[in-house]
């Protein structure tokens, strides 16, 4: 063996050790620690309420838990009634109802069950009409600035939270890591069809009650429903700024990871506000699809996993009614009723109170939206109209 030949097997030893070397020497994050585990409630469309308190305020406040917002938030009368003082400023925030110009509670606490997250800049909007919607008071909204400090885990089977500290995390076994753009709002691609396949992108967002919505824009551009047979109804929904109508419709697949759910509920609406920055964006995922899997969001990897719960077998709700109720100063008041809908055909009127459906009485509003969700049952419904009993026969009908 010649001396030249030597040197490079020796010259290759010593290059395969310095490589070996460094591959070993890998930096690992620290392990990811349980801070917290509480329970939540739940809404009608899968919608998260939590309880925390602010400050050194004792009185309980209930926060939805929405990954579809950039920050976190108090309800303006929450704030008045707790004395909270507010900052004015020149921000204003957007939603599908409109745009406003907010102030703010600076450098503030939420104390969450078993856990203090501090330095919070709560910006303060009018959640009044979520208030009518859900039949509590809405105090707040918790969104990005929490959830991009933690990584947080749902269970929807057994209705609980868990809180983590960021960090090496070992997920559950199963399921499906989803990798969504990251703003302040996570953003995942989606594939769906109805007249045809598409693919685009869409906010992931547990506070809308929905399963699928489209903006008119980009259903109209990219005539994914141009060739439905059955035309959309139109039908009351809610954003910031106020109620809005919108059309309610299907699509025929909608695909999240590797998981297909057929014969989807689909909002198309009117985007005025350009919330979904078309045609950046096509609409959101809500979480009346989003609860039929246990999730980890993980913002600070940028990661979200989802895996399959008792839920995702759940059937979806196709009935419409057309009528638009609320919780206003204890009572369920019929404060829309659309023309041409099975509401009107019934001859409900703007201003009927809720008394009970299926002699059912004096229940909650969640219950008896649950109720009305019966498509083809002839319902029987007591109203009290100028503060005399009325009996009105509803029959839902079916957006298929």
């Amino acid at each position: 063996m010649t001396r030249k030949f030597t040197l490079l097997l020796l010259l290759k030893a010593v290059l395969f050790l310095s490589i070996a070397t460094q591959a070993q020497e890998v930096f690992i994050k620290p392990a990811s620690k349980l801070l917290t585990n509480f329970a939540f409630k739940q809404f009608s469309g899968g919608v998260i309420l939590v309880t925390a308190t602010v400050n050194d305020y004792p009185d309980s406040l209930n926060f939805i838990f929405d990954t579809g917002s950039g920050g976190i938030s108090l309800d303006s009368t929450t704030c008045a009634l707790l004395h909270i003082q507010t900052s004015p400023s020149d921000k204003t925030i957007r939603g599908i109802g409109g745009i406003r110009t907010v102030s703010f509670v600076n450098n503030a606490r939420l104390h969450l069950p078993g856990l203090t997250v501090d330095s919070l800049d709560f910006h303060v909007n009018d959640y009044d009409i979520l208030s009518g919607v859900y039949g509590v008071r809405i105090d707040g909204i918790i969104g990005y600035s929490f959830l991009s400090r933690y990584i947080v885990r749902l269970n929807y089977d057994s209705l609980t939270m868990q809180v983590f500290s960021p960090g090496e995390f070992k997920y559950k076994k199963g399921g499906h890591i989803l990798r969504p753009l990251f703003t302040s709002l996570p953003i995942q691609h989606v594939k769906f069809k109805d007249d045809r396949d598409m693919t685009g992108r869409f906010y992931f967002d547990t506070g809308a009650g929905i399963c699928f919505l489209l903006s008119q824009d980009y259903a109209e551009d990219s005539s994914v429903l141009a060739k439905k047979r059955k035309k959309p109804v139109v039908t009351q929904a809610e954003g910031l700024g106020g109620k809005m109508q919108m059309k309610l419709t299907t699509v025929k697949e909608v695909k999240l990871g590797p998981y297909k759910f057929k014969n989807v509920p689909t909002y198309v609406f009117d985007d005025e506000y350009n919330v979904t920055s078309y045609p950046y964006l096509g609409g959101l995922i809500g979480n009346d699809l989003l609860r039929r899997f246990n999730v980890t969001l993980n913002y600070p990897a940028r990661e979200i996993h989802i895996i399959p719960n008792a839920h995702y077998n759940d059937l979806f709700d196709y009935a419409y009614t057309g009528l638009g109720i609320y919780y206003v100063e204890g009572k369920v008041v019929v404060e829309d009723v659309i023309p041409g809908s099975p509401a009107e055909e019934a001859g409900f009127e703007v201003g009927d109170i809720i008394f009970a459906i299926n002699n059912v009485f004096n229940s909650t509003i969640s219950n008896y939206k649950n109720q009305l969700q019966t498509v083809g049952e002839k319902m029987k419904i007591i109203v009290m109209r100028k503060g005399l009993p009325i009996v009105v026969w509803l029959k839902p009908h079916s957006i298929l």
